[in-house]
C-alpha cells in the first residue's frame, strides 16, 4: 500500500523532477542507510528501573560522516527523527559542507528527570549506539531537549569505548573542546541570510520592519544580530505572550533581552503594548521571521501575511498549501535548510578544530560563517534565477543535486 508522501518528500520530488532523477536514485536518496532502535533501561532515583526507547536513523554518507542533533522529547518516534535525518542531508549540502544526514533522540521529558538520570540515561543510550557514531561515520549534536552539558556526558562515555575522541560530538562546552560562537551561530547565519537577500534586491536590511517569532536561543540571537545591522524589529512573541512597538520605531533589544532574562519572557516590556501570536503574522512589516516551532505558517495563517519577505530561522514552520499561498501573493521565502544552517557550519568548524587539536578565536568563527552563509545563498538565488523557481526549489534542487551526484560519482558496489 503507498502512503501519502511527507512534507519533505513533496519538496523533494519537486526539485528530482527538475533534475530529472531517475526513479532508481529517488528511492536511493529518500531512504536512510540505517535505522537504529534501542532499549535504555536505567535506575532512578526511587529505585525502580525505568526503561526509554532511543533512536539514530543515518540518512546519507555519500559526501561524508552523517551529522544531526540528539532531542530528548516525549514525542520523538521513528518516522520524526527519520524526516529530520534527510532534512539534514539536504541542509549540510547546501551550504556544501562534507556531511550527510542523521538525527536522533529519546522520547522522554528531560524535565520530569532528575540530574542523575538523565546522565544515566545519556550515557547508556551512548552505550547502545557508540559502535554505529563516531567522528568518521555519524557526529550527534545539542537538539530539543539538550545542551551542552549532555554532549560533554555523551563524549565521556564515548571516550571510554574508543579513546580521546573530541570530535565523536558537537555543541560541547568550551571547556572540553567545544567552539566559541556555536551559541549564536543559528542566530548570527538568519541574519545573515536576510542581510544578503536584501543586499541582492538592491536594498539593505538597516531600516527594514521585521516580525519575530519565538525569543528562544535562536529568536533572541536574531533579534540581536537585527538590531546590530539597524534593522527595527516592531514585533516579538514568545511561548507566553508578545511585545509590539506602537510607534513602529523598533524595540530597544539589547534591553528586551535582560527584561526577559529576569521576567521570564517579553511579556510586559515598558513602552510596548501586548501582542498574540496569532496576530503576529499580520503585522504590517518588511520581513518575518518564525524563529518558534514548525507548522506554524499554513492555509489558515499565510493568507493574513502582510510581509514580503519570510526567513525561516525555525524547522519546517511553512506547509505546502502555504508555499503556495506566498507564491500567488508574491512573498519571498528563504527556506529553513539555508536560513537556519549556520549552527551546522559552526558545528563542522567544531569538528575540524577538534580533528586538527588547534583553537580559532571567535573572530575568524564568525568571518568563516559568514563567507559560508553567505556563498551558500548566492548558489540558491542564482539557480532560483536561473530556472525561475522558489528559493526554497532552489534550495532543494542543489542540495540534491549535490547528493546525487556525490552518490553516481563513488558508485555502488
Amino acid at each position: 500500500m503507498s502512503h501519502a508522501p511527507s512534507k519533505s518528500e513533496v519538496y523533494f520530488n519537486v526539485a528530482a523532477d527538475h533534475l530529472g532523477l531517475s526513479p532508481q536514485m529517488r528511492t536511493l536518496l529518500l531512504m536512510p542507510e540505517r535505522d537504529v532502535k534501542v532499549q535504555c533501561a536505567i535506575r532512578m532515583d526511587n529505585g525502580e528501573i525505568g526503561t526509554f526507547v532511543g533512536f539514530r536513523v543515518q540518512h546519507d554518507s555519500a559526501r561524508g560522516p552523517m551529522k544531526g542533533g540528539l532531542r530528548y522529547h516525549p514525542e520523538v518516534d521513528d518516522d520524526e527523527v527519520r524526516t529530520l535525518a534527510q532534512l539534514m542531508t539536504w541542509k549540510t549540502a547546501v551550504v556544501d559542507l562534507p556531511y550527510g544526514g542523521a538525527k536522533g533522540g529519546i522520547a522522554v521529558d528531560p524535565r520530569s528527570l532528575s540530574k542523575g538520570e538523565l546522565e544515566r540515561l545519556t550515557r547508556k543510550f551512548v552505550d547502545q549506539i557508540h559502535d554505529f557514531v563516531g567522528p568518521d561515520s555519524d557526529i550527534p549534536a545539542p537538539d530539543m531537549g539538550t545542551n551542552a552539558q549532555v554532549m560533554a556526558w555523551f563524549m565521556n562515555q564515548y571516550q571510554k569505548h574508543h579513546g580521546f575522541q573530541p570530535a565523536c560530538v558537537t555543541g560541547k562546552p568550551l571547556e572540553l573542546h567545544g567552539c566559541e560562537g556555536r551559541e549564536e551561530a543559528t542566530g548570527r547565519g538568519v541574519v545573515i541570510i536576510a542581510d544578503r537577500l536584501f543586499h541582492k534586491l538592491g536594498q539593505s536590511l538597516a531600516g527594514k520592519t521585521v516580525a519575530l517569532q519565538g525569543f528562544g536561543n535562536v529568536g533572541s540571537f536574531t533579534a540581536k544580530f537585527l538590531y546590530e545591522r539597524g534593522a527595527r524589529v516592531v514585533a516579538i512573541t514568545d511561548v507566553r505572550g508578545g511585545v509590539k512597538d506602537p510607534l513602529g520605531r523598533g524595540i530597544d533589544i539589547p534591553q528586551l533581552l535582560e527584561y526577559a532574562r529576569h521576567n521570564n519572557g517579553v511579556q510586559g516590556f515598558v513602552g510596548t503594548e501586548p501582542l498574540s501570536n496569532e496576530d503576529l503574522f499580520s503585522q504590517n512589516v518588511d520581513l518575518l521571521i518564525p524563529a518558534a516551532l514548525g507548522g506554524q505558517l499554513t492555509a489558515l495563517t499565510a493568507p493574513t501575511v502582510k510581509a514580503k519577505y519570510i526567513v525561516e530561522a525555525a524547522n519546517d514552520p511553512t506547509t505546502p498549501e502555504a508555499d503556495e499561498i506566498f507564491a500567488k501573493n508574491g512573498v519571498t521565502v528563504v527556506p529553513d535548510i539555508l536560513a537556519n544552517a549556520g549552527g551546522v557550519t559552526v558545528s563542522y568548524f567544531e569538528w575540524v578544530q577538534n580533528r586538527s587539536v588547534v583553537h580559532w578565536p571567535v573572530d575568524e568563527i564568525r568571518a568563516k560563517l559568514e563567507i559560508k552563509m553567505a556563498a551558500a545563498f548566492d548558489a540558491v538565488w542564482q539557480i532560483a534565477q536561473d530556472k525561475k523557481v522558489p528559493l526554497r526549489t532552489a534550495a532543494y534542487i542543489l542540495a540534491i543535486g549535490r547528493v546525487a551526484h556525490a552518490t553516481e560519482l563513488a558508485g555502488v558496489s
